[in-house]
């Protein structure tokens, strides 16, 4: 053993070094939050048409109504066509009033916006027409990107350490998000998103990593779940910044910004304690934890210190060993569809604000509100009904919601704005379940690889959800639908998973379940577990730490109540 354990708690479980981790956390929090969302107020609905001004050269002296009645077609409604107009011709204004135009072509001098609309993705890049499916393609861009982000940041935060991916993440999310306000072409824009998407999962993931690893196991559960109800929070301030600001590049500058403050914080921000043991670096190791003692108002014993040795690295188990096993198959094929799933229908309804008719500022903020209490909520029902029942009626609700929604007029947006808030909050408990059920779930020697293959499902879902809403052009019913059909498939799926409520965590691949013992030890697993799962992306590292930082408690009260029993037999 390394000892570091041991010193962690000599040096404070939670200490002013702790506590300024978890503010640090705050910070990325409400960026995640701001980037993953900001673009859908970036792209409103207005009124446009074709630029018929070529019309004016021959009769300069036409009101807006007329230039628009001679040069616009009108579709079925009445209204003048947005994607077409009559293709110009050389007569003068005499004939083109006495005989009309016929011929109708494409926009080919761009579109014409009202005056008073604040710039705007849509009017700057004339997303409309045949270019207005690039919004989707943009937001399904930024989620590769935070896939592309786990890929590298992840490794590579293991083979440099926490504090220099923090920064380098730090500086790529803050340079690139400002360059976005700057862009001239939305190819452009598409490509700093995918940068600014990497740089958010390689944030999120490293910060909150390196705060569980300072954090002692008894305050990990409060930590963590004030800095992750941030997520929440920051939802509701993105609606309140976007209402104030309606030019998007200020909007897109006034997010990005406050990442910088990262960089006032750098000489507080510590490197990883237990990755420099991992790594042999013993000596800058115990430097560390008596800074960190120092700042805590604690002092360490020498020959505590000196018990720091350098830790073995545990091999974990490879992607093959979770197909190897018929159970383990089962499992694996089955929660991978349900985080798929899960993912799926939350992005499907969030990115869907604009599109249920209500006000978009309140709706966001209603979305954002829900989530806080969809978390903690989660945490009551699942000892109470267990994670297989749970898991399966959330996703069952939040589909279901989804499939009312399409039957919904359109010309009734309070009644779907509700349902939706009920689908969004359906959906954010159901991820919590999901944490939870997929760690227990899956044996310790596979579970980083298992919870690690169910994420990436997630993220491939959060990429295809953009994409199945340019369906909508179609019919406005089919998107929602497939929104709803795939989690209630993907629930009744669950109903074949084992339950673990009040089960030890596995340790091998084996068949056989050990007997439910030890609740009250469970249920402290359990509210760790839930308040860690508002973002999936961040999730995966600070799980696996504590589940196994508590099984090594677990395993070795066990061992010392058996050690006890059997002195006091003999």
């Amino acid at each position: 053993m390394s000892g570091v354990g041991e010193i962690l708690k000599a040096v404070g479980d939670f200490g002013r070094l702790q506590k300024c981790l978890v503010l640090l956390s705050v910070i990325p929090c409400l960026s995640v939050a701001f980037h993953q969302f900001c673009q859908l107020f970036m792209v409103p609905s207005v009124p446009y048409h074709c630029d018929t001004s070529w019309i004016r050269a021959v009769g300069p002296n036409l009101t807006e109504e007329e230039q628009l009645n001679l040069t616009l077609p009108r579709g079925a409604d009445g209204q003048f066509e947005q994607c077409s107009m009559y293709s110009p011709v050389d007569w003068d204004l005499d004939s083109i009033l006495a005989y009309g135009l016929n011929d109708t072509q494409k926009c080919s001098n761009g579109w014409v916006y009202p005056s008073a609309q604040p710039p705007s993705l849509l009017t700057e890049f004339d997303l409309v027409c045949d270019k207005k499916d690039l919004n989707d393609i943009a937001q399904a861009i930024y989620m590769a990107g935070l896939l592309l982000g786990s890929m590298v940041f992840g490794p590579l935060s293991d083979r440099i350490g926490r504090r220099p991916v923090i920064l380098i993440s730090v500086l790529l999310q803050g340079l690139f998000g400002l360059g976005i306000a700057f862009v001239p072409h939305f190819y452009v824009y598409m490509a700093f998103r995918c940068v600014v998407g990497a740089s958010v999962s390689g944030i999120t993931m490293t910060v909150l990593a390196l705060a569980t690893e300072w954090i002692g196991v008894s305050s990990r559960p409060k930590a963590v779940l004030t800095s992750h109800c941030c997520f929440a929070i920051g939802q509701m301030i993105l609606a309140g910044l976007s209402y104030g600001i309606r030019n998007w590049r200020l909007l897109e500058i006034a997010g990005s910004v406050p990442i910088f403050t990262f960089f006032f914080f750098i000489r507080v921000l510590p490197e990883s304690a237990r990755w420099l043991v991992t790594k042999g670096r013993i000596e800058e190791a115990k430097k560390l934890l008596q800074k960190a003692a120092a700042t805590n108002k604690r002092s360490l014993p020498p020959e505590l210190l000196e018990q720091l040795k350098p830790e073995k690295e545990v091999k974990s188990g490879s992607l093959l060993d979770l197909f190897r096993k018929r159970h383990l198959q089962k499992v694996t094929l089955i929660m991978s569809c349900a985080w798929f799933v899960n993912s799926f229908v939350y992005y499907g309804l969030s990115l869907n604000v604009t599109n249920f008719g209500l006000d978009i500022y309140l709706t966001q903020l209603a979305f954002g509100a829900v989530e806080i209490p969809a978390r903690i909520g989660c945490i009551f029902t699942l000892q109470r009904f267990g994670r297989r029942k749970t898991q399966t009626v959330l996703l069952v609700l939040s589909g279901l919601v989804c499939l009312v929604i399409t039957g919904i007029p359109e010309d009734q947006p309070l009644a779907t704005t509700v349902l939706a808030t009920i689908g969004k909050f359906a959906a954010s408990a159901s991820f919590s379940t999901s944490y939870v059920y997929a760690a227990e779930l899956f044996p310790t020697v596979v579970r980083q690889t298992g919870v690690g293959l169910c994420s990436m499902a997630a993220r491939v879902a959060g990429i295809l959800a953009p994409l199945v809403r340019l369906l909508g052009q179609y019919h406005r019913a089919i998107p929602m639908a497939i929104f709803g059909s795939a989690p209630v498939l993907g629930g009744l799926l669950c109903v074949l998973l084992p339950e673990t409520r009040g089960t030890e965590l596995a340790d091998d691949t084996g068949d056989s379940h050990p007997p439910a013992e030890e609740k009250k030890s469970q249920h402290h697993l359990l509210f760790t577990y839930c308040i860690t799962s508002v973002s999936y992306q961040t999730q995966s590292i600070i799980y696996i730490i504590h589940v196994e930082t508590q099984l090594q408690h677990h395993m070795e009260r066990k061992a010392k109540y058996v050690c006890d029993r059997g002195a006091v037999t003999s």
